[in-house]
């Protein structure tokens, strides 16, 4: 005879237990959303502190630029200025250092320690650092990654919930796999994001301090303003790998229901 209490007992155990997950997610969540927030809070107060430290030189961010990439004997990168704030990169597939037009113009030490950074990108891209052209090769995976995981990952929840019942639980769990997957591919992609933007901060600073483009107080700034910048790196992967155990544990829990 069918033991209704039992039934119903375990129905409300699965239950508490998928809510309980759910809940742990958001606070996951929260947690990241609240500390990246105030790591970019930082950081910001942090440039436009040593936005006021003016250089002794008077080079702006584009000179400064220029003159690392011509100090490591690179002639086919240009330094050009885009628009926004915070959207320096350097861009590997047409060679240009791009500068946000405050960095561009500005002769500071908080400029000069984004224009110094974004070339010690290009220093990689010339000596052929590891870690950089690793990364590279993951871009085109991550883009399809994080354009499909997470449709993919609801899918595979709703497919999993749906379909308890059926003695198949390899089949159910196979869309919620694969988003899985997609989403270790964007935290590999974070975690090997560190080492690159940690190498060219320390790249930069290198060269700044060797050639005396800075002054000891402006070291400070440029050391100061590049720590904060890193970290808002290191967040980023951190919050990604809680959310990847996150969905690496309902996975696993599909199993065991």
């Amino acid at each position: 005879m069918l033991n209704f209490g039992t039934v119903f007992t375990s129905y409300r155990v699965k239950i508490y237990y998928k809510v309980t997950k759910m809940i742990g997610y958001y606070i996951i969540i929260g947690i990241s959303m609240l500390v990246s927030w105030w790591v970019s809070s930082r950081l910001k107060s942090k440039f436009e502190y040593y936005s006021k430290v003016h250089l002794r030189n008077g080079l702006s961010g584009k000179e400064v630029a220029e003159k690392m990439l011509r100090d490591n004997g690179i002639n086919d990168v240009q330094v050009i200025s885009v628009p926004g704030q915070l959207t320096d990169h350097y861009n590997p597939e047409n060679k240009t250092v791009n500068l946000s037009e405050a960095v561009y113009m500005q002769r500071n030490a908080a400029a000069a320690a984004v224009a110094a950074h974004e070339c010690g990108h290009a220093v990689q891209h010339k000596v052929g650092y590891s870690m950089l052209q690793l990364r590279s090769k993951l871009v085109p995976v991550v883009q399809i990654s994080s354009n499909l995981m997470q449709f993919v990952l609801i899918a595979g929840i709703m497919i999993m919930a749906a379909t308890q019942s059926i003695e198949n639980p390899t089949g159910n769990r196979l869309v919620l796999a694969i988003g899985v997957i997609m989403f270790a591919c964007t935290t590999l992609f974070a975690f090997i994001t560190l080492p690159v933007e940690y190498d060219a901060s320390n790249r930069a600073m290198k060269w700044l301090r060797d050639t005396g483009t800075v002054t000891a107080e402006e070291y400070v700034g440029v050391k100061d303003s590049l720590k904060w910048a890193a970290r808002t790196y290191v967040v980023a992967a951190i919050g990604s790998l809680a959310q990847l155990l996150y969905w690496a544990s309902l996975l696993m829990g599909g199993r065991r229901d």
